[in-house]
């Protein structure tokens, strides 16, 4: 790979990162319950999970225009500015609160929202989940490109979603659940909606994928094969 600058990389990898980081702080903030369900299953979520998928949408985006080399740094880098969000609301957390703020706000308001993203059982799921199913849909993703000859954009993206998603979804609420995040009784309904919710939104945003990344390649000249790619996920080598 070389290493030639783009004018959209920047962009497209820090909104990754920002949709990222966002999803994480609801996806511990609120359960959303629409009143719907499916097989008598109701399909309650976290959240976050209105906005995550969108990070896939960018992870798509991603390897498909510039290659599986340049997603997985920005997916590293996902993962330490999430680990570097943990820390910093765990500190946070840890120090004495001021008097005035105790009165309107208080450690317990602050430990039902913002701990539960500095919480051990929370930091643990999300990434894992997120490594899992991050690295999973961008290795799919660039094999297939390279199966397909480049065709059937959709196949990919959705494919890969399937897979991605799917294990995101299973580990990040297994794992939650394990550490009392969300309680067990729920947990079969929230891997359900969240799958679901997911899925339907990377399906609902092909035409808007399609744009995005005709426009880039379009733009950057560049439309990379992953033809000789080392899919090691510890590696950061872009060449």
């Amino acid at each position: 790979m070389n290493n030639r600058s783009y004018k959209y990389y920047d962009f497209v990898a820090a909104t990754f990162v920002a949709v990222l980081l966002i999803s994480n702080i609801a996806s511990a903030a609120k359960i959303v319950d629409w009143g719907i369900s499916i097989f008598g299953l109701p399909l309650a979520f976290d959240g976050g999970t209105l906005l995550f998928p969108i990070s896939y949408i960018f992870g798509d985006i991603l390897t498909e225009v510039y290659g599986y080399k340049r997603s997985r740094r920005i997916i590293w880098a996902g993962f330490g500015a999430a680990l570097l969000m943990a820390g910093t609301f765990w500190v946070i957390g840890k120090m004495p609160g001021e008097a005035m703020w105790q009165q309107y706000a208080g450690q317990s308001a602050y430990d039902a929202i913002l701990g539960g993203v500095a919480s051990g059982g929370i930091v643990l799921a999300s990434l894992t989940a997120y490594f899992a199913g991050e690295f999973s849909n961008s290795v799919i993703l660039a094999k297939m490109k390279v199966f397909t000859e480049g065709r059937f954009l959709w196949m990919r993206t959705i494919g890969s979603t399937l897979v991605g998603e799917g294990v995101d979804t299973v580990i990040f609420i297994l794992v939650a659940t394990l550490f009392g995040v969300f309680p067990p009784e729920i947990a079969v309904s929230l891997i359900v909606a969240n799958y679901i919710f997911k899925v339907s939104i990377e399906v609902l945003f092909t035409p808007v994928t399609y744009a995005i990344v005709n426009f880039l390649k379009s733009a950057e000249h560049e439309d990379y094969y992953d033809r000789n790619t080392d899919f090691n996920p510890f590696s950061l080598a872009t060449e």
